[in-house]
């Protein structure tokens, strides 16, 4: 089982992605591949972003809190 990427190391990843692709300083090859390893940033944000939103309706509906996996 690969190891979960954490949500914020994923939209510092894709936040520093952004910045280098609005320089300017990259080519139409680069620029593309860049595009695509934000869509993956992208899906792994929602991805932690939604697994969160059910924890927090689990707990608000419950009132229990379950450990959250590492």
């Amino acid at each position: 089982m690969a190891a979960e990427v954490k949500f914020e190391d994923s939209l510092k990843k894709l936040e520093a992605l952004v910045s280098k692709m609005e320089s300017g300083e990259m080519g139409l090859d680069e620029m593309i591949a860049a595009f695509e390893d934000g869509r993956k940033l992208v899906a792994q944000c929602q991805k932690s972003l939604d697994a969160i939103r059910l924890r927090i309706e689990k707990v608000t509906k419950s009132g229990a809190v379950e450990p959250m996996e590492a």
